[in-house]
């Protein structure tokens, strides 16, 4: 009866150690992600030591640029299609040289219109890292969704790494994203 307890008592532990790990990595505060940590880094976890370099990296939450949330397509009427950023991530990891190793990711859905119909949709996604006024880094990259026939809707996940932060940059850097071309409105 006494070793069933410790058992039950051991995997209770386990459960609640695995709980606080994961409570960790929440796209809060310290390195960041969100999305879900297995979508981004491709089923890898970080390796423990990294684990605790993320803590003490300052790693800021990924922001909007304004008009950057929505991309529509077609006439106003009777619209082929609309993209909205659903979900937002990053991750940051500080290097031996006190430069910051970024990545972003978006997660996009696209939703057939009245006007629209099943197929391939380009989903354009511009990464912008910044201080102040000072461009660190202003990537493009587009994700494909494609809807198939007899659906509505359709997600893609679009991530931009290797994004370097110089080591005099990496307490006050920001991170913005949208849809399209940074300003355009949406």
């Amino acid at each position: 009866m006494i070793k069933g307890l410790g058992a039950r008592a051991g995997v209770a532990l386990a459960v609640l150690g695995v709980s606080t790990l994961a409570g960790c990595t929440s796209s809060g505060e310290g390195g960041g992600m969100g999305i879900g940590e297995m979508l981004l880094t491709g089923g890898a976890s970080l390796a423990p030591v990294q684990a605790k370099a993320l803590d003490d990296v300052y790693c800021p939450p990924v922001t909007v640029f304004e008009g950057g949330s929505t991309l529509r397509s077609g006439d106003p009427s009777s619209p082929r299609s609309q993209i909205a950023i659903a979900d937002l991530a990053r991750e940051c990891v500080g290097q031996p040289d006190g430069s910051t190793l970024v990545k972003v990711g978006v997660e996009a859905r696209v939703l057939l219109g009245s006007g629209g119909s099943a197929g391939r949709y380009n989903v354009p996604v511009q990464f912008v890292v910044k201080d102040g006024s000072t461009i660190i880094a202003n990537r493009s990259r587009s994700g494909l969704a494609t809807i198939p026939a007899g659906s509505t809707q359709a997600s893609v996940t679009v991530v931009e790494d290797n994004i370097v932060v110089p080591a005099a940059l990496t307490n006050t850097f920001e991170i913005e994203v949208g849809l399209g071309a940074r300003g355009r409105r949406g």
